[in-house]
């Protein structure tokens, strides 16, 4: 039998309130947040702006734009997102972007989110490329065009991580001005001293030295209305501690600290050895004298082993002999006339049932200013003694060891190059080969660890001696006649208190004297 085919045809309906003209937005997006771009970005928004309004069967929705943010990520563009957002919502008909860079550099954020506004009836044409998403083809050629892009963007990063590195190798400085308090960028780009943010960073420092925590800096300064270094209100720890860390403010600069992970995410990774780091001596002029920050160092450290980070210059100082923990202070008779702060071990009623006395701040201070005047009864003879022991710590000479242990890492690198470089040349057993490659790797790790090791010593004694002259200027200031209890001089001399049960108390002082008091 003959097939009788019939067409049935598409009942057209009345749509009603169609507009008249279609709604048209562009987007525009300039990389960098220099002069010159953000010249370019208007120029953009400019030209946009009066094509549309010269079109009569086109309105104009709105110029959507994002500055100084990278194409290879959609997280933080405001401007692309807010316009995806309006065109999903069915406020705009029709998108152009001047190419497939300026839309998007990521190939699977762009065929994504074109395949989104398909869906919703947006067509996108970027006009460089002449390519119309809803045309023939529209979609293959995106694809390839926005995977050059990608690569374009690759070959970009991959010229600017060069450009970095080899300008780290070269020693040049670079700071993030509007966020680094205590320096401004100089006429010949290098680092150039701020005065009003230089005087903030050597309080922060000076109050430190003092026996001030990091929490009671930025409680102070947060108090007094003193800005963070961007621009903030209130101060954190991790903000104070980055500052008192920073060896950029005695005027030297480790470089590259961190690495970008993936060009596409822009993720940042700590550097923990993956990618070679430099350090540079004298970069730029110091706000923090060398030997006051390595002081800090030395007293970080040393508040990392004691948990000091109370507001009181006791905190963390002040042990029990029996438990070891550390005694903390605590409010009697809070709600009463008889209101006082007593010091006691912060294991004392929590099971362990220490047996060591509950303690009066003016007691803790009056004993320790009775350790001290012992330790004070020759006074010469104390500061000829502490002088020696800093002559001694800095007459052992380790650049010659270190110099010899980094020569064999240089050497044993050569040695594994030229190792690999014969298994491709000889074609080696995998045996054979293996064997002698994890022998020289053993070999470099020896080198290394010697070397590390030996800049630990070298860094640790200077540190030692730094805080040892502290100690000595601190003791040539203070006035035996006229003893009074002062925060900086605490902090500059002690090292810890012990409380034993019998109710005396042992001064640890950092000059190695342990000095003992009868309560």
């Amino acid at each position: 039998m003959k097939k009788i085919i019939k067409e049935i045809t598409p009942i057209k309906k009345k749509v009603e309130n169609v507009p008249t003209k279609k709604r048209v937005a562009a987007y525009a997006r300039v990389s960098t947040e220099q002069d010159e771009q953000l010249h370019s970005l208007q120029v953009q928004r400019d030209y946009y702006e009066n094509y549309i309004k010269s079109n009569p069967d086109w309105e104009l929705v709105n110029i959507y734009y994002d500055e100084g943010i990278t194409g290879t990520s959609l997280k933080h563009r405001k401007g692309f997102n807010q316009m995806i957002t309006d065109a999903l919502d069915g406020k705009i008909d029709v998108i152009l972007v001047k190419s497939v860079s300026r839309f998007a550099r990521n190939t699977i954020d762009a065929l994504q989110k074109t395949r989104d506004l398909k869906l919703k009836g947006v067509p996108v044409f970027f006009e460089k490329e002449n390519i119309y998403t809803f045309g023939t083809g529209g979609e293959l050629l995106l694809t390839i065009m926005s995977s050059i892009a990608q690569e374009e963007s690759r070959s970009i990063s991959e010229n600017v991580t060069w450009g970095k590195r080899k300008a780290f190798q070269d020693g040049k400085v670079a700071l993030p001005y509007k966020c680094f308090l205590g320096y401004k960028k100089g006429e010949n780009g290098l680092p150039e001293i701020e005065p009003e943010g230089a005087k903030i960073v050597r309080r922060i420092y000076r109050m430190f030295i003092e026996g001030k925590s990091q929490s009671t800096i930025a409680s102070t300064l947060t108090k007094e209305g003193v800005p963070t270094p961007s621009g903030k209100t209130k101060w954190q720890y991790n903000v104070v501690d980055s500052i008192l860390r920073n060896e950029k403010y005695k005027g030297s600069a480790l470089l590259q600290k961190k690495y970008t992970v993936d060009f596409l995410t822009k993720k940042l990774k700590k550097n923990n050895g993956e990618v070679a780091q430099y350090y540079v001596e004298d970069s730029h002029p110091a706000i923090i004298n060398p030997d006051e920050w390595e002081l800090v160092q030395a007293e970080l450290e040393l508040n990392n082993q004691v948990s000091s980070h109370g507001n009181n210059v006791l905190c963390g100082r002040v042990k029990c002999a029996d438990c070891g923990s550390i005694y903390g202070p605590k409010v009697w008779h809070s709600n009463d006339i008889y209101r006082h702060v007593v010091w006691q071990c912060n294991n004392k009623f929590n099971g362990t049932k220490c047996t060591t006395p509950t303690l009066d701040e003016e007691t803790i201070k009056n004993a320790y200013l009775k350790a001290l005047n012992t330790l004070l009864k020759d006074k010469d003879l104390l500061i000829s003694n502490l002088l020696l022991v800093k002559e001694k710590l800095l007459d052992v000479n380790l650049s010659k060891p270190m110099e010899q242990a980094k020569n064999e890492m240089l050497v044993v690198s050569g040695l594994c190059d030229q190792h690999i470089f014969n298994k491709e040349k000889k074609q080696m057993k995998y045996e054979a080969y293996m064997e002698e490659y994890v022998d020289l790797v053993k070999r470099f790790t020896e080198a290394q660890d010697k070397y590390n090791k030996l800049m630990a010593e070298q860094v640790d004694r200077n540190r030692q001696s730094i805080k040892l002259q502290a100690f000595i200027n601190e003791i040539k200031a203070t006035d035996t006649l006229n003893l009074e209890f002062n925060d900086k001089l605490f902090n500059l001399t002690i090292i810890s208190i012990k409380v034993y049960k019998d109710s005396h108390l042992e001064f640890n002082f950092k000059d190695g004297s342990v000095i003992n008091i009868e309560l």
